[in-house]
């Protein structure tokens, strides 16, 4: 495929994945065992220019595509499915920031690519995560500014987020029409950080519960139109699930990557088990299941870049690669036998990870509604 991608692109990922051999996969061992964030680590994309691979030029940005983020992500999550999602946030925090921030918000757009403010979104409560429109964190009105008072759940980043795009309830309507996105400054009295949540996988990413305890925001912490963030973030997920997807498909070509390497050296019954058909038929549909996501998703990239809508086309790429990486992965730990169950082996911690990718950025069965609802638009 490489002969279909920009320059650009191709040196973006070369760049991308020399980083990640080099400076993320001899670490990524520690990061799982240890389950600490690695301030480093995130300096180090930073540094590369990584975070503003598709921010435009005028705002500090590289000015690429969402291709090259999704090549980008593919190649970090290649050897660390949790740094690569740690990468994910300030991509696209900058775009939210971009398209969405006051002046003031804007400001901080360099102190973001430069690693130096780390950005988290907060969305999902304990009982609300797919049902956005339900959530209950609300902003009012008092003097010159807003108080905030709620919980969110599984905020990634959290423990060390400098600034939280904070999505609350604003106005007096049920539903999706009263939500607004506030900017919050971490620092802020009356502001709780949970533990870090001690998860099945994606380590390091100091993941946790916030709760806002009426905290006194300025009368400029909204970002975008009052009562409209919902659209904003529906519109945020079509990228985000891009984003994720990609991420599962560089665990996927890892975890592929891995079994072939294992399957040519392992002998077993006087033979490199690569020669048993068993063996073979399973590699060969990792290999196509594998370039099929990889079209899916750059596909609806292109659309993306092309202004076009992709609700549909994100979905999709969505469900198919993350169901894809899951059975693969599963394959991979398969072909590995005994050895794939020992966390001596890279598989282990892939398998651990990857299984995120089937419920982050909404899970795979609100995916199949989305797909559902477009379908039924088309024919309409």
């Amino acid at each position: 495929m490489d002969r279909f991608y920009s320059q650009d692109q191709k040196a973006l990922r070369g760049t991308a994945r020399r980083f990640a051999e080099a400076e993320i996969l001899p670490r990524a061992a520690a990061i799982d065992r240890e389950d600490r964030f690695d301030r480093a680590l995130y300096k180090g994309m930073a540094d590369l220019g990584l975070f503003g691979i598709c921010l435009r030029e005028g705002a500090g940005g590289a000015g690429l595509d969402a291709v090259a983020a999704c090549i980008a992500m593919e190649e970090l999550a290649r050897c660390s499915g949790a740094v690569a999602n740690a990468f994910a946030i300030p991509v696209e925090a900058v775009l939210f920031f971009d398209h969405h921030g006051t002046e003031a918000h804007k400001a901080l757009i360099p102190q973001i690519l430069s690693g130096d403010i780390i950005p988290a979104t907060a969305v999902s409560e304990p009982d609300h995560g797919s049902d956005v429109a339900s959530i209950r964190t609300n902003a009012v009105r008092e003097g010159n500014g807003w108080r905030l008072n709620g919980t969110k759940a599984w905020v990634t980043l959290g423990g060390v987020a400098d600034h939280i795009m904070v999505f609350a309830r604003t106005g007096a309507d049920a539903g999706h029409r009263a939500i607004s996105c506030l900017l919050v400054d971490g620092a802020l009295p009356g502001i709780a950080r949970g533990k870090n949540e001690e998860l099945l996988g994606m380590h390091g990413l100091d993941d946790c519960q916030i709760t806002f305890s009426d905290v006194r925001l300025p009368a400029d912490s909204v970002m975008g139109p009052e009562n409209q963030a919902f659209k904003m973030a529906m519109r945020n997920f079509n990228f985000s699930r891009l984003m994720m997807a990609s991420m599962a498909l560089g665990m996927a070509q890892a975890a592929f990557e891995d079994a072939t390497a294992y399957a040519r050296d392992r002998k077993q019954f006087g033979q490199a088990i690569i020669g048993f058909q068993a063996v073979q038929f399973m590699l060969a549909d990792m290999s196509t299941d594998i370039a099929a996501a990889r079209l899916l998703i750059h596909h609806a990239a292109r659309l993306h870049d092309a202004g076009e809508p992709i609700a549909k086309e994100a979905a999709q790429a969505k469900l198919f690669t993350t169901d894809m990486a899951m059975k693969h992965v599963s394959n991979a730990l398969q072909i590995h036998g005994g050895n794939g169950y020992s966390r001596e082996y890279r598989i282990e911690r892939i398998f651990r990870d990857v299984r995120l990718a089937q419920i982050y950025e909404g899970t795979n069965q609100i995916q199949r509604l989305i797909i559902a609802r477009q379908v039924e638009k088309e024919a309409a």
